[in-house]
């Protein structure tokens, strides 16, 4: 079974609201790989979350959160 069948079958038993949910993501992540404006943004994300891994910020990573 391929990943499509994989697919399809998994959402085969939800809701139809729930499966709308599913081809509404799938649909949004088929316009974000055409739009290189989405590339691009994601890119520059990454490069600066970079930025905040490194040894002197060490000390923040046993904070509890709130």
């Amino acid at each position: 079974m391929n990943l499509a069948e994989q697919v399809y079958q998994a959402i085969q038993p939800l809701p139809e609201p729930m499966v709308q949910e599913v081809l509404d993501f799938a649909l949004f992540l088929r316009q974000r790989e055409e739009r290189p404006e989405w590339h691009n943004l994601m890119l520059a994300q990454a490069s600066s979350l970079a930025d905040w891994d490194n040894a002197e910020d060490e000390v923040w990573n046993d904070v509890p959160a709130i």
